[in-house]
């Protein structure tokens, strides 16, 4: 999902660049030409430090709790692992799935490359099995993290469901040949998908994809194409964003487009392979998330500290896990993030029936046959309770007997996806509506 706030923690002072050392700034650039090198500036200063501070804790933590009167020599520790373990990251974490436990035991997974273009890869979690199962495409979103951040949702799907998933490239990897990347052409990748998987799939999407997803749908229901899925699942997506607006959405509104342009948008750097694309850094978007809960994060980590301090690893290594996949980032094409900012969230083209793909106009009567599940979440801060819902009215040629909704108590945005009331409350649902879609 999409975080809208201005990034007022580590790199507001980027923000205010005035100068461009890289080249000449274009009308409408902006004041960010230093945004990227000021951040490498200050990751490059901090890394021999951040490689030094996770050596010594490493060593001391042995010495920690061993002999009394070591407290002291935890706290330097865990100060240690506070430098150590702060740092972004740009690479796609692994996502470690190995095996999934079915009926029958323990059966083998296999991660393999199903089809590429330069913006994303299509995963398989391919099953050594000898039957079929229903085949889903989960769509990740497009943000500042990459699809690693629903590797729960595949491990709950997996033991039933063969899975496929959208691995979107940080887009400071994708070279300017490759061209421009928009809402159209995440719909074109959607729609590309399922015809690579086949007729008869069943669509998950989480959170802001939600929204490109409804329309693929709607652009191959028009089509009468053979590759139409089964069923499509939204879950905290953004369909209708007037409804219930949160903060995030009221900031959205709150700017003129060129706000957004002109503060959160950079260049990619030389030493990068996407060198010259303008983007949506990752790192903007990760210093908007944390000041969205910035008491939440800053309790994480004195709890962390504690952890360390009185040789508690277990916890300590729980919080490290988290963190190393939460801080590990991706950069967006600049025109997608702007198009979507305006199209879904400042101009709310989706429910008006403005919405357009390659210049056509998307028509959700088309959709007759394809069964809608909206999920959301009742405390989520990001996507208010009706936005996803609102996607059941706006599809009137389908049957309420084709529509389904499901209100979570007690959860948060993420907690739609991960955690145990998406394994034990949500996804019964979820495997609910493929199977009757499976049925007819």
């Amino acid at each position: 999902m999409f975080a809208f706030l201005p990034p007022d923690l580590d790199f507001a002072p980027i923000a205010t660049g005035f100068f461009d050392f890289e080249a000449p700034r274009s009308p409408g650039e902006g004041f960010q030409p230093l945004l990227y090198p000021l951040y490498h500036l200050h990751a490059d200063t901090l890394a021999a430090w951040r490689m030094l501070s996770r050596g010594a804790s490493t060593f001391l933590r042995p010495l920690i709790g061993a002999t009394p009167g070591t407290i002291p020599l935890g706290v330097f520790a865990g100060a240690l692992e506070m430098l150590g373990h702060s740092e972004t990251t740009h690479a796609r974490p692994h996502f470690g799935i190995t095996s999934t436990v079915m009926e029958g035991g323990e059966v083998t997974v296999i991660e393999e490359e199903f089809l590429r273009t330069p913006f994303a890869t299509l995963l398989h979690f391919r099953k050594e099995m000898g039957r079929s199962q229903p085949r889903v495409l989960l769509v990740a979103p497009m943000s500042g993290h990459f699809s690693t951040l629903l590797r729960n949702t595949v491990e709950t799907l997996l033991p039933e469901h063969d899975v496929f998933i959208t691995d979107w490239v940080n887009a400071r990897d994708v070279p300017l040949a490759a061209g421009r990347f928009d809402l159209s052409d995440f719909i074109d990748h959607l729609i590309d998908f399922l015809i690579a998987i086949g007729p008869g799939a069943h669509v998950v999407a989480v959170c802001q994809p939600s929204v490109p997803a409804l329309a693929a749908v709607a652009v191959m229901a028009e089509e009468r194409h053979p590759a139409l899925p089964k069923s499509l699942t939204m879950m905290a997506g953004p369909i209708d964003t007037r409804i219930n607006p949160t903060r995030v959405n009221e900031l959205a509104r709150s700017r003129p487009l060129d706000w957004f342009e002109d503060n959160l948008i950079a260049r990619v750097p030389w030493r990068h392979r996407g060198a010259g694309r303008r983007v949506y850094p990752g790192f903007v978007q990760l210093s908007a998330f944390v000041s969205m809960n910035f008491d939440r994060h800053v309790t994480a980590h004195w709890r962390q500290w504690r952890n360390i301090a009185l040789g508690d690893f277990a916890k300590a290594e729980a919080h490290r896990e988290f963190y190393s996949e939460y801080l590990a980032i991706m950069d967006l094409p600049a025109e997608f993030y702007l198009e979507t900012v305006r199209a879904v969230f400042q101009e709310h083209r989706l429910p008006q029936g403005n919405l357009t793909w390659h210049g056509h106009r998307i028509d959700l009567g088309a959709i007759e046959t394809t069964r809608i599940l909206a999920i959301e979440a009742e405390r989520d801060d990001i996507c208010g309770i009706g936005q996803t819902r609102a996607a059941l009215d706006l599809c009137p040629n389908l049957p309420d007997s084709r529509k389904a909704y499901h209100l979570q108590h007690g959860i948060g945005h993420y907690g739609v996806f991960s955690g145990r009331h998406w394994r034990g409350e949500i996804y019964p649902a979820l495997r609910a509506t493929i199977a009757e879609s499976e049925r007819g």
